[in-house]
């Protein structure tokens, strides 16, 4: 059974659609919504991932499919809200985590490396939005939390995903305005530097680049994926019901970073992190 601090049964008969679902902060979001009493669809481009996520929420007792769903392609998004809501009988929360991006200083990337990205983190995102909202939310009401990033003072190596995720930051607020009326709350999440799966997906090089900047915040430490997922459980849950077009930043305050006042060091922010995991 996962660990939770959140009161057991909070999401009891509530749906949920979970992007990038098969592995790292996606999976332990559906995790955390599963535990907690939701039904849970994730969603991710490769079966070989959604199946092991699959089988670690059973396994903790949680209620689970999975679907297969390419975020870059228009059909597959509507395929997939489709599927989702005749299997699970709606979707009461969309979690937009799934993306992509690879290390590159600007004058390098391509006009097809450029809009793969942004197809992914910022196109994706918007159609998933819009095909949830169109197909059921606009009716009943919900809740969207979007999984951006730690973008705010530019994002060197990264110009493609700054530029995809400033975009649904911006997104966010404007679909909350939009859709609030028919009881859709949309916020963001903004992860800093986290330890997750997805670093594997990088170059040794970069990957140890990462690991070595995950000290510049105030916790001296990088986060964990529980302490993303805890975030986003609370947007989705009734305590944010009055909370709508906003992104919490959960970065221990990296995204203040200055040489100036450079963080010091010390081990007195513990992280939170599931013991069972």
């Amino acid at each position: 059974m996962l660990n939770t601090i959140f009161k057991e049964g909070l999401f009891e008969g509530k749906k949920a659609l979970v992007t990038g679902g098969g592995t790292g902060i996606g999976l332990r979001i559906a995790r955390e919504l599963a535990t907690l009493g939701a039904e849970v669809v994730i969603a991710s481009r490769k079966m070989e991932n959604l199946e092991k996520g699959l089988n670690i929420i059973t396994k903790e007792g949680g209620k689970a499919i999975a679907i297969e769903c390419n975020i870059r392609n228009e059909d597959s998004i509507a395929a997939c809200v489709t599927e989702a809501i005749e299997k699970i009988g709606g979707i009461d929360f969309l979690i937009n985590n799934a993306g992509g991006q690879f290390p590159s200083p600007a004058e390098n990337i391509n006009t097809k490396g450029w809009n793969a990205v942004i197809e992914t983190n910022l196109s994706g995102t918007f159609h998933m939005s819009r095909h949830v909202y169109n197909a059921i939310m606009k009716k009943n009401g919900g809740a969207i939390v979007n999984i951006i990033a730690d973008m705010w003072n530019g994002f060197p190596m990264m110009s493609h995903t700054g530029a995809a995720r400033a975009g649904v930051d911006n997104l966010t607020k404007t679909l909350a305005v939009e859709w609030g009326r028919n009881g859709v709350r949309v916020n963001s999440v903004a992860p800093g530097l986290i330890h997750s799966s997805g670093l594997d997906s990088y170059a040794p090089e970069f990957k140890q680049y990462i690991l070595s900047a995950g000290k510049n915040n105030q916790a001296n430490r990088m986060g964990t994926e529980e302490e993303v997922a805890a975030a986003v459980v609370y947007l989705l849950s009734p305590a944010a019901a009055y909370i709508t077009g906003e992104t919490l930043k959960v970065d221990a305050g990296e995204s203040l970073y200055s040489p100036l006042f450079p963080p010091s060091e010390h081990e007195k922010i513990p992280p939170f992190k599931d013991s069972e995991n």
